[in-house]
């Protein structure tokens, strides 16, 4: 694979449902250049290799949400779909390349993961960071309330779901 995906671009196909980070088979499909259907096609027959802990198919609900988030953040359309999408979890992004035997599906899988882990960092970091404010709060007096919670405010800005709500990552808003 000649091009390098930007992780960005992968970032923003990486959504919250059900309390997972997944991506949608529509999403994954373009990364791979196939099409939902082959991709599709390709996951019907190797169904033993995804079980619902790697991919589920998303409610007329869930998709609604999903729907109205990408409209919000102005990108491409949705329109079309006979059935409802699949969503596939880190684990069935990672299955994926076993089943889409190409050098690009090697290639964007390598990619994919490489995002996956940087989010997770991201979360990491703000709960590290979370606790050593928390620390200093107990340390300091009364003069630094404001501070820590104005800081304590910009965080739960940051702070991940503790349900499905969506899109992960930053919102600038």
């Amino acid at each position: 694979m000649s091009k390098v995906i930007a992780v960005e671009v992968i970032e923003q196909k990486i959504f919250m449902v059900r309390g997972m980070k997944v991506m949608l088979d529509k999403d994954l499909a373009g990364l791979y250049g196939v099409s939902t259907k082959r991709l599709n096609e390709q996951v019907r027959r190797n169904v033993k290799r995804f079980p619902d802990d790697f991919m589920f198919q998303l409610t007329e609900d869930e998709f609604s949400m999903l729907l109205s988030l990408r409209s919000q953040n102005a990108t491409s359309r949705w329109g079309g779909r006979r059935y409802l999408p699949y969503a596939f979890t880190e684990q069935g992004v990672a299955m994926l390349s076993s089943v889409l035997n190409s050098e690009r599906a090697i290639q964007v899988n390598i990619a994919i993961m490489r995002t996956f882990t940087k989010l997770r960092e991201i979360m990491a970091t703000h709960k590290d960071l979370r606790q050593k404010i928390e620390d200093m709060e107990k340390k300091y007096d009364g003069k630094f309330q404001i501070v820590f919670a104005a800081i304590k405010e910009l965080l739960e800005k940051f702070k991940e779901p503790d349900r499905p709500k969506g899109k992960i990552g930053f919102n600038p808003s």
